[in-house]
């Protein structure tokens, strides 16, 4: 069962920047998670709609200028990266899953993620685009048809994985409290990858791998791998 690290190793460092991707490194996740957003004529790594949990201040993100941008501190300590910033850092070295927030002009994307492929070390089978707005990923698709997609889904649907087939998804990506044996079943019988997320508690950890989920999103890598390898059994939230 894969690792990937929701949005970087960010149990351990401020979520969606470059020292949460070393973090996850670090660990060696076997991928990291980060989500982009446009603002302007460029794509960042951030979460939040609203800045006021990871910039303690209010206001939506996608209003600020390219400037205010660049002077923002996720937790008051690292910058918010840009899609290329990421890009670079990361390098190849592990999967990435980039999460679509909001709607980003695809052509700028697709010349991002080509960027990766032939200067920055990145296999088109290391890059994996997912969202909830399925139609982002299908705009998407004519430009990087060579690249991996999850269809992501907040929660169990009467035909379980169809839409992420009819999408000619890689993967589909469910809520840690929605998933069961049936959609693990459903998905596999598709030839979908099943990734859960987000999931830290030793019992979810190994209650999905005998279910035979392929990954799972942690925020804290290294000790979803210690879970696995039987080394602790311990909550990272109350050791």
């Amino acid at each position: 069962m894969l690792i990937l690290a929701h949005r970087g190793a960010s149990f351990e460092a401020p979520e969606n920047t470059l020292a949460a991707f070393q973090r996850a490194l670090d660990a060696h996740a076997d991928g990291i998670e980060i989500d982009i957003m446009q603002v302007g004529d460029e794509i960042y790594v951030f979460h939040d709609r609203y800045l006021r949990r990871l910039a303690a201040q209010p206001g939506r993100f996608q209003d600020l200028t390219n400037e205010q941008i660049g002077k923002l501190r996720v937790f008051n300590q690292q910058p918010v990266p840009t899609l290329e910033e990421a890009l670079a850092f990361i390098a190849g070295r592990c999967l990435l899953n980039i999460e679509l927030k909001s709607e980003v002009d695809s052509t700028r994307l697709s010349r991002a993620l080509n960027r990766a492929q032939s200067e920055l070390g990145f296999q088109p089978e290391q890059l994996l685009v997912s969202s909830f707005n399925h139609h982002w990923l299908r705009n998407l698709q004519p430009q990087q048809p060579n690249i991996r997609y999850g269809a992501l889904l907040a929660g169990c649907l009467l035909d379980y994985a169809a839409c992420a087939s009819e999408l000619g998804a890689y993967s589909v990506h469910l809520d840690v409290d929605f998933i069961d044996q049936a959609f693990v079943d459903d998905a596999h019988s598709r030839g979908l990858q099943v990734y859960v997320y987000t999931v830290d508690e030793p019992e979810d950890i190994l209650g999905l791998q005998a279910m035979g989920v392929d990954g799972i999103f942690a925020n804290h890598p290294q000790h979803a791998r210690q879970v696995i390898d039987g080394l602790t059994t311990q909550s990272p939230f109350y050791p």
